[in-house]
């Protein structure tokens, strides 16, 4: 994590930093071999341009999927395995919180909720919203190498619509994600989601922080989240468990709601996400 701070300068300042490295090098091969001349700041200026023009640096969604994409999960709650027959029992729940739909993808042929998670230990340790596995007795993980495993709820939080989910089985190659504090985290600054919206995935979109320590309610009023991220990068019902990252794929939140204000179950430009270091302490993770 420590290393993954070092960007702490704006994400265009690094590209100019990429381009110097491009371009003060043949510049600077071009004068050794002709004439002794002196390098001016002029010189420079000119070949950092043309460097900028001739290969364009990726956009910054891009770069921050590619860093957190091999952390990001499809997750899969079921009220029994598979081609099974066993109907949930009346009154189940997963701590203490009902089973909610407004911010899943739609239930499949099986009943099944679909949303999302991201690795936070590369043993396994996934985070995901608590109303995307709640009430759910059997729950299967996706990788992005494509692995399916099974995987257990080993916490919950439910004042913050989070649960903490253990894989049985994992990648060879898993890594974990970066997370960051979101103590400097400002409205404006740039931000990705990364999910499933209604199943489909992994899905990329990218905006602004909005505010900061919003609340939300859920629509039937039983639960009120605090101290949340809102944010405009688009989101919908699958989305909810996904990371929220910063231009350099750190993870500062988890994607937990959308506001509908017509009840409808679509995006309309305010998502939430719980933010990273409340979810990382229900993980047993240290503070940042």
């Amino acid at each position: 994590m420590a290393g993954a701070r070092l960007a702490r300068m704006p994400a265009w300042s690094w590209g100019v930093v990429g381009a110097l490295a491009v371009a003060v090098p043949t510049l600077w091969s071009q004068h050794a071999r002709g004439p002794s001349q002196v390098l001016t700041q002029q010189d420079i200026d000119r070949a950092v341009l043309h460097t900028l023009q001739t290969q364009p640096l990726p956009a910054a969604a891009a770069k921050a999927y590619e860093a957190v994409s091999g952390s990001v999960v499809r997750v899969v709650g079921r009220a029994h395995p598979p081609g099974g027959t066993e109907a949930p029992k009346n009154g189940d729940k997963a701590g203490g919180v009902k089973p909610k739909t407004e911010d899943q993808a739609d239930d499949d042929e099986d009943g099944a909720s679909v949303g999302s998670g991201v690795v936070i230990v590369d043993s396994g340790v996934i985070l995901t919203n608590l109303h995307v596995v709640a009430g759910s007795r059997h729950i299967e993980v996706e990788f992005a190498d494509g692995l399916r495993s099974e995987a257990s709820v080993v916490n919950v939080m439910p004042e913050n619509d989070l649960a903490v989910l253990r894989a049985h089985r994992i990648p060879d190659d898993l890594k974990s994600a970066t997370m960051r504090s979101t103590g400097d985290l400002r409205p404006g600054d740039r931000v990705t989601a990364v999910g499933f919206p209604f199943g489909i995935g992994p899905s990329v979109s990218h905006g602004v922080v909005s505010g900061l320590k919003r609340e939300f309610r859920s629509p039937e009023g039983e639960k009120v989240l605090t101290n949340l991220i809102q944010f405009d990068a688009m989101a919908n019902p699958g989305s909810s468990g996904g990371p929220l990252v910063t231009d350099d794929g750190e993870v500062v939140g988890i994607v937990t709601a959308i506001y509908n204000p017509v009840q409808e179950r679509f995006f309309v430009g305010i998502g939430f996400a719980v933010p990273i270091e409340s979810a990382a302490a229900g993980a047993g993770l240290p503070p940042f």
